[in-house]
């Protein structure tokens, strides 16, 4: 089962930490074997102590023992005491063959007489004897005389001497791991960084603090490794392919921008050619008959109208493409100036212009007037090309619960597969077309909008949902 934090660790960190627990593992391993083996060996010598002990004080005390002889036994447990520097013999009882004491070498501790049986409780045999971790270890063995018993030996070992050595077995062994482990740690940190080094150079391009990818200097190539120098070149060609593309489509969303303009002047010369005929007709009156006053009124009433009409004209194209908008917030004021700007357009084409706006002031308030106005101004422009001569083009503009929808319909055939990779999918564009529709994503998605596309039978709805604190990414 895989852990999720290891798996977040950098690859630097954690073939590290893996060779660490190997070598982890691997030394408890080797110390779990050094210390079975060092138990054998001590339980091998307390085995041959003991034997020795209780055969050389069979031998000796065999003949005493059946005949009672007191002072003779305590005399060979002394002596046998003596021999081995009371360093390792810590008691020794000897009973006869009714359980009772005869001699010990502490008769404070057993009292001759005493029964034997509290001295043989967990004593074993001299064949039998291991490190149980106490300090004290008893062995108890049968007196033989002549092959049969006459009697019991019983004795404490002072086995202290070797807990202490297999603690510092112990010890060392747990030093020698924990540097040994660190070692290897340290060593394979500092082989895997460096060997890794150059992935890590390619991560940083091609994410960087941008998040723009970027390419890698050629002091940063791995000349050392053809493989990675492949890769590294491969690298590098797509970031200036991907470059490219980018300076590509910043260059073809200005151009849309201009071509937008252009059709929007084209359709609007129309629209001012014809009041400036009215009033260079009218300004022809006034200096035709000057001396009839009604004349010169109604004249002066056409020249009025004429020039407001103008000056909303000229108005709406600057609202549109002023910079200093882009902090404002929407207003009813400026669909209508989009519907001064799109009328001459659909009016060129004979197309029926369906134009229904039901959010009130202060829901309209809530959203930025300038990308909302490119929004609709764009999707306008693309639904009259689409709805062809005689067609028809629709704006409805609602606020519910969700937000501010924003929708344009059209009649004409439909969207392709192209344009509507422009307008819903965040990818490339594809070959060929303007960037109409996807500057209208990008500008939907700056705002924590959604798009939308429907087709029926009869006509193309696309629904821009705005949400209402879409002003805060303007």
């Amino acid at each position: 089962m895989r852990v999720a934090w290891f798996q977040g660790l950098p690859v630097t960190v954690r073939v590290p930490l893996i060779v660490a627990g190997l070598m982890v593992a691997l030394g408890l391993v080797a110390s779990h074997g050094v210390l079975t083996v060092l138990g054998r060996l001590q339980d091998a010598r307390l085995r041959e102590i003991a034997r020795l002990h209780v055969q050389g004080l069979s031998v000796a005390l065999g003949p005493l023992v059946p005949r009672q002889e007191v002072w003779e036994v305590y005399d060979l447990l002394d002596r046998a005491r003596a021999a081995a520097d009371g360093h390792r013999l810590l008691l020794t009882v000897v009973s006869d063959s009714e359980g009772r004491v005869l001699a010990a070498t502490d008769p404070r501790r057993a009292p001759v007489g005493s029964g034997i049986a509290p001295f043989t409780l967990g004593a074993t045999a001299p064949e039998a004897v291991r490190m149980t971790g106490d300090a004290v270890l008893r062995v108890a063995a049968p007196l033989l005389y002549q092959d049969r018993e006459v009697g019991r030996i019983v004795t404490e070992l002072d086995v202290a001497d070797f807990l202490a050595e297999r603690s510092r077995v112990r010890f060392w062994l747990l030093i020698g791991n924990a540097g040994a482990t660190a070692l290897l740690g340290l060593a394979g940190w500092l082989v895997v960084a460096r060997l890794l080094r150059p992935l890590g150079d390619l991560v940083e391009a091609m994410g960087g603090k941008t998040g723009v990818p970027q390419a890698i200097p050629e002091a940063r190539m791995p000349r050392g490794d053809p493989g990675l120098m492949r890769l590294f070149a491969t690298y590098n060609a797509m970031a200036a392919a991907a470059e490219a593309r980018a300076e590509a489509e910043r260059r073809l969303a200005a151009r849309e921008r201009f071509v937008s303009l252009g059709r929007l002047a084209s359709s609007l010369a129309h629209e001012i050619n014809n009041p400036l005929g009215g009033l260079m007709n009218a300004a022809d009156t006034i200096l035709s008959y000057p001396d009839r006053p009604e004349v010169v009124r109604q004249s002066a009433g056409l020249i009025q109208r004429g020039l407001a009409h103008l000056r909303d004209v000229s108005r709406a194209i600057l609202d549109q493409h002023r910079l200093d908008r882009s902090d404002q917030p929407l207003r009813p004021e400026d669909f209508e100036d989009l519907r001064l700007l799109f009328g001459p357009e659909a009016a060129s084409r004979g197309q029926v212009l369906d134009w229904r706006i039901g959010a009130d002031a202060a829901a309209l308030g809530c959203h930025p007037a300038a990308p909302v106005r490119q929004i609709v101004l764009n999707l306008l422009l693309n639904a009259g090309a689409a709805a062809g001569q005689s067609g028809h083009v629709a704006l409805r503009v609602v606020s519910d619960a969700e937000g501010l929808h924003l929708s344009v319909a059209d009649s004409g055939p439909g969207l392709a597969a192209d344009d509507l990779a422009r307008l819903l999918a965040s990818g490339p564009l594809p070959p060929g077309g303007g960037v109409g529709l996807r500057l209208v994503h990008d500008l939907v998605k700056g705002l924590g909008g959604t798009v939308r596309h429907m087709r029926d039978a009869h006509r193309t709805v696309i629904d821009v949902c705005l949400p209402a604190g879409g002003a805060g990414h303007a």
